[in-house]
């Protein structure tokens, strides 16, 4: 494992026999560790808003995924299976026993997948904007089919329409900017591969084997997640509790970071 750091902060590290990942890092080294992922075609900085709101009790790391951002991006392996083997990894290189992982929308889903891949290693599951089963979500059918089409280089027209689509309260134009860029870097493969494995690892039949403290987040705005989704989850992982955010978006802490954030810092001090 070798580790190299960047300008802004943004680490590298090689994860043994795996790939190259870019993170961030914040917080005191004796905090409780906080695993930060971000959803499809997104990067660290999806949670560049949250981090200057959480305290110093916190350590952070927010970790742009195996084809996202400017990690490396190798020619197979974006199962849910494989980015969560990713973490564990991540977890081993840094010396973390165990973590509370954060996930939005496709990092969500990530985050279920470890729990029940590495159950003694989730310390606590904060889920944002999480789906309870992608096969049977039409929204996620329609951006399949459209993602399905997409050629290299993606259309800065599509990746700006799909991160508007997250939104339901206005963001400022440089950080949607910066979003965008990011969606940008990422090859159309990747964004059909990372979604076709979504849609593969249907393990909504399987959380009820989460043990780890659950915070279910959701906006009420979000048009991909349904109120549907978040009540079975919050029925299926036994002691789990859902946060509903009233006239927010998919991208809910991209319109409210700061909430989001003492959100975060309120469930680990009930761990």
């Amino acid at each position: 494992m070798s580790t190299t750091i960047t300008s802004y902060g943004v680490k590298t590290i090689e994860l043994p026999n795996r790939v190259k990942l870019q993170y961030v890092e914040q917080g005191d080294s004796s905090g409780v560790p906080v695993i930060l992922l971000h959803g499809i075609t997104d990067s660290w900085r999806s949670f560049e808003p949250v981090l200057p709101h959480l305290s110093a009790s916190v350590r952070a790391f927010a970790v742009s995924q195996r084809g996202h951002g400017d990690s490396e991006r190798p020619a197979a392996g974006y199962h849910p299976r494989d980015f969560a083997a990713d973490v564990a990894a991540f977890m081993d290189a840094l010396n973390l026993n165990r973590a509370v992982i954060a996930g939005h929308s496709m990092g969500s889903h990530i985050a279920k997948r470890f729990a029940m891949d590495y159950p003694d290693r989730a310390l606590g599951l904060v889920l944002m904007a999480a789906f309870f089963d992608f096969r049977n979500n039409p929204g996620v059918a329609e951006f399949q089919g459209t993602v399905a089409t997409l050629t290299d280089p993606i259309d800065p027209a599509f990746a700006l329409d799909f991160q508007q689509s997250t939104l339901a309260q206005p963001i400022s134009q440089t950080y949607l900017d910066a979003v965008v860029r990011e969606s940008l870097k990422v090859p159309a493969r990747v964004w059909r591969d990372a979604l076709e494995g979504l849609l593969e690892d249907d393990h909504s039949g399987e959380l009820g084997k989460i043990k780890a403290p659950t915070l279910i987040v959701w906006g009420d705005q979000d048009v991909f997640c349904t109120r549907g989704d978040q009540d079975a989850l919050a029925e299926t992982i036994a002691g789990s509790k859902l946060l509903v955010y009233r006239g927010a978006g998919h991208a809910l802490h991209w319109e409210e970071p700061e909430r989001f954030a003492a959100d975060l810092v309120a469930f680990i001090e009930t761990i």
